[in-house]
């Protein structure tokens, strides 16, 4: 049960995300290094198109999160009653109330992780197709500012110990970006209804 809560939890709250790769280094202009860093996938998630679209996907999944709570209910209200009625009930209705709940049991299980699968999967279609997009904007602006290396500081493993706040350039693509698509700044939520950037999973495309 705890595991099936578990799933539903994730489903309900999973914005999780997959980042674009890092492209080939090309070869650096003369001179002093003009460093930069950025956190690649907090900048995709926080575009006004990325809030968009996780904000449609969540609504697109609404009536399954439903679907999955009504029936955990269910099987919590079915499991408190054989508990309270146990001993009161002859074998063959205590078997076949127990035999009722394993199987909404495994329905709730298959039904929850197939949800999160599906879900996991588009939100990963939806965030490389992003990232690409950020990605031509984020080396455009590099290019702009002369920078000859831009770093992603959200990579799990990444090797930034350090960096000043005025190298990190992360607002400014996502106002870049925001600025070439067009896409109006989704309406303001409740600081606690407002997700949070999960960690990626992978890397922005190899170009």
């Amino acid at each position: 049960m705890k595991r099936s809560l578990a799933l539903i939890a994730i489903l309900a709250s999973g914005f999780v995300l997959s980042a674009a790769a890092q492209t080939p280094a090309t070869a650096a202009p003369a001179g002093p290094a003009k460093i930069a860093v950025i956190a690649f996938q907090v900048a995709v998630a926080q575009t006004n198109e990325g809030q968009r679209n996780f904000s449609d996907l969540q609504k697109k999944y609404d009536p399954k999160r439903q679907q999955l709570k009504a029936l955990s209910d269910e099987l919590e209200g079915l499991t408190k009653q054989l508990q309270a009625q146990g001993d009161k009930l002859s074998d063959s209705e205590r078997a076949s109330r127990t035999k009722t709940i394993d199987d909404k049991k495994k329905l709730l299980e298959r039904s929850a992780e197939d949800a999160q699968n599906d879900f996991q999967a588009e939100m990963q279609e939806l965030y490389n197709g992003l990232a690409a997009k950020v990605y031509d904007v984020l080396a455009n602006y590099a290019q702009q500012q002369g920078f000859t290396l831009v770093l992603d500081v959200a990579q799990q493993q990444n090797p930034v110990l350090y960096a000043s706040e005025s190298t990190n350039i992360t607002k400014q693509i996502i106002d870049a970006y925001n600025l070439k698509s067009g896409v109006p700044a989704p309406p303001a939520q409740p600081a606690a209804a407002a997700p949070a950037p999960a960690r990626p999973v992978a890397r922005p495309p190899a170009r």
